[in-house]
């Protein structure tokens, strides 16, 4: 919300730059207010317990230091201060000349449960003549406890399933298939017969965030069109590829990938013969004795 208002404020401030001629920048002379730079927080408690910042910023610097105090509201927190997190300091500091400071925050990873949905409240305790009322002097924080990453976790038995499935396998519920790390490829496994036997396809986990946790793959061929629609189409390969304007993820919680694929053929000079269609799958990895109890039951 706040974003939104300063994405309205900037536009507003871009028509005035317009309009006078003798201007030529509009630049903010009003109060020096303080408050949190956003009203909700999402951050991801690590193994290694590091430690998070609550950014907090004003509109205007000054020629002198703040220093404030930073309260945690109980009433609106239903995580607990010193078990499942610490506040290191609660008086924080923004330099003379500077607009930024944050509150230093630590998780407890022991203490958090992987399913949990626990966050705190703050508040700054700053004179009221710096408070601005549009957006207030809170923060909510909400903590998610994030296993560390594992490749071999993504590797064995896994179940898919697939929305393609329902369009184009006769309804198929699900299909048992094995996957394996890719040597000399970091962080990519791939995964054998994923929708048609004979056929390996490999996905790369991205670790450059860990609060995006992205997987990203190549084009590649996951069928013939003979065995897919039983006929030759086109150069009679059936691609598979991700597309970019939706997002595919993985978890390192649950084991699982979620991702769109695009389906796709190709004429025999390279040139596009036609889309079959955007498509959803996950991919869950399973325990050795889950997938038996599959087999048993026939997939």
């Amino acid at each position: 919300m706040k974003k939104l208002l300063i994405g309205c404020m900037a536009a507003i401030a871009a028509l005035v730059a317009l309009s006078g001629c003798d201007q030529d920048k509009v630049v903010y002379n009003g109060a020096s207010y303080l408050m949190f730079s956003d009203t909700l927080y999402s951050y991801p408690v690590q193994e290694t317990n590091e430690i998070f910042k609550v950014p907090i910023s004003t509109t205007a610097p000054v020629d002198y230091d703040r220093t404030f105090a930073v309260e945690v509201i109980d009433r609106e927190s239903n995580a607990v201060e010193g078990k499942h997190y610490n506040i290191l300091s609660n008086t924080v500091t923004i330099k003379a000349g500077e607009m930024t400071t944050n509150v230093d925050v630590q998780g407890f990873y022991k203490n958090l449960n992987i399913n949990d949905s626990l966050g705190f409240a703050m508040r700054l305790i700053i004179p009221e003549a710096e408070q601005w009322k549009l957006y207030g002097t809170e923060a909510k924080v909400v903590l998610h406890k994030i296993r560390p990453f594992d490749i071999k976790n993504f590797t064995g038995y896994c179940v898919v399933t697939s929305t393609y499935f329902q369009s184009y396998m006769n309804n198929l519920e699900l299909r048992l298939v094995k996957s394996d790390v890719v040597e000399g490829k970091e962080n990519t496994v791939v995964i054998h017969n994923l929708y048609y036997d004979g056929y390996d396809t490999e996905i790369t986990f991205n670790r450059d965030d860990i609060q995006e946790s992205l997987v990203e793959m190549e084009e590649q061929v996951c069928a013939t069109t003979g065995q897919a629609f039983g006929a030759p189409y086109g150069n009679g390969k059936l691609l598979i590829s991700q597309p970019t304007a939706y997002t595919s993820y993985y978890s390192t919680n649950e084991n699982f990938v979620f991702q769109y694929v695009t389906m796709s053929v190709d004429e025999r000079d390279g040139t596009s013969f036609g889309t079959v269609g955007t498509f959803m799958h996950v991919i869950e990895w399973i325990s050795d004795a889950e997938a038996e109890k599959l087999k048993e039951q026939g997939y």
